[in-house]
C-alpha cells in the first residue's frame, strides 16, 4: 500500500489488526438493513459496520444510500466479530471495521448484471459490460494466475537460461501457406502489410543475427473464425534457440512448465511421455490424445481375417484396410439406445463411416448382429483382445486405416462425455497429462486437390534426418523434426528444428510446395549467410491457462476478448470509416447491394 492513499485492503485484515484505525478502498458488494455492509477491492472482502449514534448520522445515511458497486472510501477501527458472528469462509471473517468516516468516490446506477460468479448471464452481455465481468473473482484469480505464470517463465528462460526477450514487428507482409492473415493498407497504392500470425521468420532471422536464445510473449494474428479455444489474436510464448536439437528444445519446456507451474495446481511429472504421430493415430484416432482415460483404439484386423463377413473382407482387400473397435466401459449400463444411435449416426455424418457394435450382456453373451458370422474360438480372440467385460459396449469399423481411426477416435470423446454425463467418473478434472507427439509426416495431400501437397505445419520445418534423401525423390514419406506438446487433449504447443540450408529452403518452397520463393527472399538469403542450426517452440499461452484454470473458454482467461464471430461488442469493432479516411490508402468499398439500402436508410 506503499504508493496508495489506502492503508490496507479489504482482504488482509487479522485480528492482529484489532485496534488500528484504517482506511479501505473499495465497491460496495453487499448491504443488509442499514446495518453492515461489504466492501470489496481486488485482494477480497472486508464487513464494515455502519454506525447508528446520532452523532454519525450522515455516515450512515451515506452508506445506507450508496448503490451496490459504488465506490467508497471508509475510515474506521478494526474490531474483532461478536462471539458465534465470525465467518470462517472469509480470510477477514475474524474481525469487522466500524466505520467513522466514509466518502461516495462513485456512484452506481443500474448494473445490466450481478457482479457474482453464480448469477448466470449471457456471453454476450459479458463481453459488452466486459469491464464489470472483470469485477467477477474467478476472472480476478484468472487474470492473476496467468501473470504470475508468465512472471515465472521470464524468471525461469531470462534469469536463468540467459535467453533475450525481443519484440519483434507486427507489421510485416504476407507469408506463403498456413492460416488467413489479417492486411493492413498502406498509403503506397496496391501495397498492403499483414499481422504476422506468429514471429516465425524473425525468430530464425534472430539466430542468423547470432542472439543463440530469443523468447517473447507474442500477439499473433489469424483471420479465421473463432472457436471455444480460438482468437482472431491470442498470444504464444515463442522460443528460438541455435545449435539446439529436439530432445533440448523438449527438455527446456519441461523445465520451463515445471518452473512457472502454480502451487495450487500441485506438481507435475517430468519427462513427459513422447508418442509418435502414427502411434497417436493408431491408438487414440487424433494427433492430440487425451490420456487421462483408456477405451484405446485396438486392432483387431488378424482376428477377423479368416472369418466370411463380407464388409470385413472388403476392407481387408484394400492397401490400407483395417478393422479397429473401442470398448466401451459399463457402455449397457450407462448409454442408451439413442446414445448409441448418435454415435453411430455421428461417425456416418462426419466421417462417413458405418460403425457395428457388440453389447455384452450380464450373462456374458453377446448381442450383436455380427453373432452369426463368428465362431467360439473368433469370439473368444476378440474378448481377450479388446478386454471384454460384462455390460461392456464395443464399436467396430472397417475401412481405410486413417479414416477408421480418426472415427473411432471421435466417438472415443463422444463415449467419455456420454459417461461422464450419466454418472460414470472416467476423466480426472484435476489431473494434467502432458505428451509429446513426434515424427509427424513433413507434407499432406492439400483437401481441395489431394495431387499437390502443403506443409503439414509450416515450410520451414526440417525433415527428419533419417529421410532427408526421400525429400527429393518421394516427398510423402518424409517425417519431420515437428514435435507437439499435448495436455488433456488439447495441443498447448508446436515447434520444429528449422532448415537452415538455403538450397534446401529454396527447393521445399519451389519443387514440393510449387510456392514463389521471392515472397521469401530476404530469408533465404539470410540462410545463405551463416545461419546457424536452429530450433524452436511455441505455447498457446491463453489455451495453457484456460486448462490449468478449467475454464470453458480461452475468452474467460483473456482480458478483452473477441466474440465468437471475432467481434469487441463493448467497443463495437471492427466498425465503418468514412470515405475521406480511405481515400490516402487508395481504397473504395463496394457494398452489397442488400448493404447499401440498409446504410441508405
Amino acid at each position: 500500500n506503499s504508493f496508495v492513499t489506502r492503508t490496507n485492503t479489504c482482504g488482509e485484515l487479522r485480528s492482529a489488526h484489532v485496534g488500528q484505525k484504517v482506511t479501505l478502498y473499495g465497491w460496495v458488494q453487499y448491504q443488509r438493513q442499514g446495518l453492515f455492509l461489504v466492501l470489496r477491492d481486488f485482494q477480497g472482502l472486508t464487513q464494515v459496520i455502519i454506525p447508528q449514534d446520532e452523532a454519525h448520522s450522515h455516515v450512515k445515511e451515506l452508506l445506507c444510500t450508496a448503490p451496490l458497486e459504488s465506490v467508497v472510501r471508509v475510515t474506521g477501527t478494526v474490531s474483532p466479530r461478536p462471539p458465534g458472528q465470525q465467518n470462517p469462509k472469509m480470510p477477514t471473517g475474524d474481525i469487522e471495521v466500524k466505520a467513522e468516516t466514509a466518502e461516495i468516490l462513485n456512484s452506481c446506477k443500474k448494473l445490466p448484471f450481478e457482479i457474482k460468479d453464480f448469477i448466470k448471464k449471457s456471453e454476450a452481455l459479458r463481453m459488452q459490460f466486459r469491464y464489470l465481468d472483470l469485477r467477477s473473482s474467478r476472472l480476478q484469480s484468472n487474470l492473476r494466475l496467468r501473470s504470475g505464470l508468465v512472471m515465472r517463465m521470464r524468471e525461469y528462460l531470462c534469469n536463468l537460461h540467459g535467453f533475450v526477450d525481443v519484440e519483434t514487428p507486427t507489421l510485416f507482409k504476407r507469408t506463403p501457406g498456413g492460416a488467413k492473415e489479417f492486411l493492413v493498407p498502406s498509403r503506397e497504392a496496391g501495397k498492403f502489410y499483414s499481422l504476422p500470425q506468429s514471429p516465425q521468420q524473425f525468430k530464425q532471422l534472430l539466430m542468423v543475427g547470432g542472439l543463440d536464445r530469443y523468447f517473447q510473449v507474442a500477439r499473433c494474428y489469424r483471420d479465421e473464425g473463432s472457436r471455444p479455444d480460438r482468437q482472431p489474436e491470442f498470444t504464444q510464448i515463442d522460443i528460438e534457440m541455435s545449435f539446439v536439437d529436439q530432445a533440448g528444445i523438449q527438455r527446456l519446456i519441461e523445465g520451463l512448465l515445471q518452473h512457472s507451474w502454480p502451487e495450487e495446481r500441485g506438481s507435475i511429472m517430468t519427462p513427459f511421455p513422447s508418442m509418435t504421430y502414427e502411434e497417436a493415430l493408431a491408438e487414440y484416432g487424433t494427433d492430440k490424445p487425451d490420456t487421462r482415460f483408456g477405451m484405446k483404439i485396438v486392432d483387431i484386423s488378424d482376428v477377423l481375417r479368416g472369418s466370411n463377413i463380407h464388409f470385413v473382407q472388403n476392407a481387408l482387400s484394400y492397401p490400407h484396410g483395417s478393422i479397429r473397435a473401442i470398448c466401451i466401459p459399463q457402455g449397457m449400463r450407462y448409454l442408451t439406445n439413442k446414445d448409441l444411435e448418435s454415435l453411430k449416426e455421428s461417425a456416418k455424418s462426419q466421417f462417413n463411416q458405418e460403425m457395428m457394435e457388440i453389447i455384452c450382456r450380464p450373462d456374458g453373451s453377446w448381442k450383436s448382429l455380427l453373432t452369426k458370422f463368428l465362431g467360439e474360438k473368433e469370439k473368444s480372440e476378440l474378448t481377450q483382445v479388446l478386454n471384454m467385460q460384462e455390460d461392456d459396449v464395443v464399436l467396430l469399423a472397417a475401412g481405410e486405416h486413417k479414416q477408421v481411426c480418426s472415427a473411432l477416435g471421435a466417438l472415443r470423446l463422444l463415449s467419455a462425455n456420454l459417461l461422464e454425463a450419466a454418472g460414470l467418473a472416467l476423466r480426472d478434472p484435476t489431473a494434467f497429462h502432458f505428451l509429446w507427439v513426434v515424427d509427424f509426416p513433413l507434407f499432406l495431400p492439400k483437401a481441395e486437390n489431394p495431387t499437390e501437397l502443403e506443409s503439414a505445419h509450416h515450410p520451414f520445418t526440417a525433415p527428419h534426418p533419417s529421410d532427408a534423401s526421400l525429400l527429393y525423390s518421394d516427398p510423402t514419406k518424409v517425417r519431420s523434426q515437428h514435435y507437439d506438446l499435448v495436455l488433456n487433449g488439447n495441443e498447448v504447443g508446436g515447434g520444429s528444428i528449422r532448415i537452415h540450408s538455403a538450397e534446401q529452403q529454396r527447393f521445399v518452397l519451389e519443387k514440393v510446395l510449387k510456392e514463389d520463393s521471392e515472397v521469401l527472399s530476404h530469408l533465404i538469403e539470410a540462410l545463405e549467410l551463416g545461419a546457424p542450426p536452429h530450433g524452436g517452440i511455441a505455447l498457446g499461452l491463453d489455451r495453457l491457462i484456460s486448462l490449468i484454470v478449467d475454464a470453458p473458454s480461452i475468452r474467460d482467461v483473456i482480458a478483452f476478448p473477441k466474440s465468437f464471430r471475432g467481434r469487441d461488442l463493448m467497443g463495437n469493432a471492427p466498425d465503418y470509416v468514412t470515405p475521406e479516411e480511405l481515400e490516402p490508402y487508395h481504397i473504395q468499398v463496394s457494398w452489397p447491394l442488400e448493404e447499401k439500402e440498409a446504410k441508405k436508410n
